[in-house]
């Protein structure tokens, strides 16, 4: 860890950092356990801002913290110094994969360097006319220019003194093109060891501080840690709106960036964000050269035996507008714009049916129900279909291929039984089990933000046609209610379908209260981005059956029970079909047929099939579709752990509505007497035992959320109640007698 640490840091500049990078390094290499020694060695290479021990006063006061600054921070910040990371590093599979970063049009690992011709130091060149062709380029012929050809020393280094402003560029360029080679005679002589520097901004001719400065054109952009090529190529495939490239004679060049602001305030706004896309593009700036009366090189001018000389002049983008508002086109990943005829007579294919009439390949689906509706199941079942290319429900046909499970609420063993349990019940071979791969994140999931790009690298290469998120209230990212925190959520769904090719289906849960009187695209919880966001919404609400038709449910499976008796004793010519409908004739052919034991047997299966058929649910799912016509809704009955197409017996039924949305005026009188009232809550609290029993132990916040209540709510009508036991979280029935 020490050896990649120390490479990072050599990667990053201390002259580049802000001081509050400054003490991000000094942070996390104390949490790193490493040696103060190493943040002082490091700071030393900025010597304009380091002063001795200023880093070991810092480092005691680095206590600890609940959220630690860690050496991730220090690759960070490397990484966006162009760092790569160390020799032969490989990516773990928890590491995270970030997503392209607005304002980044570079990239490090593909630059285009270009041909850069450097001033030989022994040619013969013409020194007044590069300086002529500098003034030119930043100036107008009025503008007062302040320039420094004396410097003192101070610490061991040659710092420039005030200078001069009393001459227009208009005067200088004129006295230049008359000075011959001598520009000592125009400028004043310089210390050839130095060099010379000049202010790229006008001057109002009185000083060279900020306050002298009369326009706020340009801004420098300076980076000395970095390879000439690497700078130059950055800078050129940046499209800087440069008005002049200067070799500063050492081991930098000086960008003058055409920011051209109306006053200070938006030129501090303008250098900030020019800055901050150079930090992002991987250009090592100086912070220091902010200010806009900073002094740059001056071309023409002789530095230790090399030459200041100017290598270009408007290049790049015209002006700063344009370069802003092509940084941003080209890095908002937004597609361009295209003329409908172009594709009138040849317009492109369709993506294929990925469910037949409901969902194309690539789309997004959500699922909408409420608590123990078997979303969950049902989205096992899709996932099966999807693999063994069979219709879902008995209803939907579903396109063959791949498919990525995301179990984000059951444990593993859970999970993998699950998918057991619906293969068995659906009477299917697992012929095609291996088109279907699991990612079991229980007690591991992270917000989708996080969570999409850890998605994409895996399923790169595996030819995914869906992949399935259930359920997504563990990865939602933000206020369920807000409409912008939740746009941005499912925007995490359509680039996980643009990357990998699939669509991308989720399961959400209702709103509290009876759901009949809303619309099926309304039930959803939160915002109604929900509803609007996919292509298709599937919805799932509970009908409740009559006595009548419970009761037809008992018959059939009486009358199936005593069908399978006789076929499995070959006695199939017994009874004709109209027999096998009705339970008494199908009863007095078995008293015929079978032995008294045998009728024994079949009582206890007929007994037991009539309690599993009372026991099923009755469902209606109902389509809001963006690329089909909206189907006819379609009944099912959850007979665990799958569901069952209806055959007509729930056609007629309706979805319970709210009173309060039905608009009833004193309709709170009909909800019954005091004694109608406690048995139903009885009834309703038997209802969501029995059911919570599903996933185990049951608890008060499975209860809650089946009813759709408070947890305390709960509590306090299981107390009220008297028939059950309460012991922290967990919840049980009281034997009967019992008074504990």
């Amino acid at each position: 860890m020490e050896e990649e640490l120390c490479q990072a840091l050599e990667a990053i500049s201390p002259a580049t950092c802000t001081y509050q990078d400054w003490l991000t390094v000094g942070m996390a290499l104390k949490q790193a356990g490493l040696p103060v020694t190493l943040w002082e060695q490091w700071s030393a290479r900025d010597g304009s801002r380091y002063h001795k021990g200023e880093c070991a006063r810092k480092w005691e006061t680095f206590r600890g913290s609940p959220a630690p600054v860690t050496e991730n921070s220090i690759f960070k910040l490397a990484r966006d110094h162009g760092w790569t990371g160390p020799e032969g590093h490989e990516l773990g599979w928890d590491d995270v994969l970030q997503a392209h970063e607005e304002g980044r049009v570079v990239d490090p690992h593909w630059l285009d360097v270009p041909d850069l011709a450097l001033p030989d130091p022994t040619a013969p060149w013409d020194p007044a006319a590069q300086l002529v062709d500098y003034l030119r380029a930043l100036f107008e012929p009025s503008d007062h220019v302040a320039y420094v050809t004396e410097s003192f020393l101070d610490k061991d280094r040659r710092r420039p003194t005030k200078g001069c402003w009393d001459r227009t560029a208009e005067q200088l360029i004129a006295e230049l093109q008359a000075c011959g080679e001598d520009l000592g005679s125009v400028l004043g002589d310089y210390d050839p060891a130095v060099g010379a520097w000049i202010c790229f901004n006008p001057v109002d001719g009185q000083g060279r501080r900020d306050a002298n400065i009369t326009e706020y054109r340009y801004a420098l952009v300076e980076s000395d840690e970095q390879d000439i090529d690497r700078q130059a190529a950055i800078l050129h495939q940046m499209q800087l709106p440069l008005a002049a490239l200067v070799y500063s004679g050492k081991k930098s060049l000086h960008a003058i960036v055409k920011v051209d602001a109306p006053d200070s305030a938006e030129y501090r706004k303008r250098v900030d964000y020019l800055y901050e896309v150079c930090r992002k593009n991987g250009l090592q700036i100086d912070q220091q050269n902010r200010n806009p009366s900073r002094l740059s090189r001056m071309p023409g001018i002789l530095r230790d035996g090399q030459k200041q000389c100017l290598l270009e002049t408007n290049t790049g983008k015209s002006c700063w507008q344009e370069w802003v508002d092509w940084i941003e086109s080209a890095t908002d990943e937004l597609p361009d714009t295209e003329n409908l005829a172009d594709t009138w007579a040849d317009p492109p294919a369709l993506a294929p049916p990925l469910i037949d009439n409901v969902l194309r390949q690539g789309h997004k689906m959500l699922l909408a129900g409420p608590s123990k509706a078997g979303k969950s199941f049902a989205l096992i079942e899709l996932c099966i279909s999807i693999a063994e290319g069979r219709p879902w429900f008995g209803r939907f046909g579903c396109a063959q291929g791949k498919v990525l499970y995301i179990n984000l609420e059951l444990d593993r063993a859970s999970c993998l039984h699950r998918f057991r349990d619906v293969y068995t019940a659906l009477d299917l071979a697992p012929d095609h089990v291996s088109n279907i791969d699991l990612w079991n994140l229980r007690g591991a999931s992270v917000p989708m933000d996080k969570l999409a790009p850890k998605l994409i690298r895996r399923a790169q290469r595996k030819n995914y046609i869906a992949v399935v998120l259930d359920p997504i209230y563990k990865v939602i990212t933000g206020d369920e209610n807000s409409a912008d925190q939740m746009a941005k959520f499912c925007n995490q769904f359509d680039l996980v379908c643009r990357e990998l090719g699939c669509a991308v289906i989720y399961c959400h849960h209702h709103s509290k209260g009876a759901q009949g009187g809303k619309r099926s695209m309304d039930r959803a919880s939160g915002s109604g981005v929900f509803a609007r966001d996919p292509d298709a919404m599937l919805d799932m609400t509970e009908l409740e059956p009559t006595d009548a038709i419970r009761e037809q449910l008992r018959n059939r499976a009486a009358c199936a029970a005593y069908k399978e008796a006789l076929d499995r004793r070959g006695l199939q010519d017994t009874y004709t079909r109209e027999d096998a409908l009705s339970r008494a004739r199908m009863l007095a052919i078995c008293k015929e047929q079978l032995s008294p034991a045998d009728r024994r047997a079949l009582d206890e299966a007929i007994e037991a099939c009539a309690g599993a058929a009372t026991r099923q649910t009755a469902w209606r799912i109902e389509g809001t579709l963006r690329e089909f016509a909206r189907f006819a809704p379609v009944n099912l009955w959850f007979d665990y752990p799958i569901h069952k197409l209806d055959n007509g017996l729930l056609e007629d039924l309706q979805p319970e509505s709210d009173y309060k949305a039905l608009g009833a005026r004193g309709a709170a009188k009909r909800w019954g007497n005091k004694e109608d009232q406690t048995a139903k809550s009885k009834r309703q609290l038997s209802d969501a035992f029995e059911a919570c029993t599903m996933d185990g132990a049951v608890t008060l916040y499975a209860m809650a959320e089946y009813l759709d209540l408070k947890p305390a709510t709960v509590k306090k009508r299981l107390k009220t109640d008297g028939g059950y036991w309460i012991d922290g979280e967990k919840v049980g029935r009281k034997e009967p007698g019992s008074r504990g």
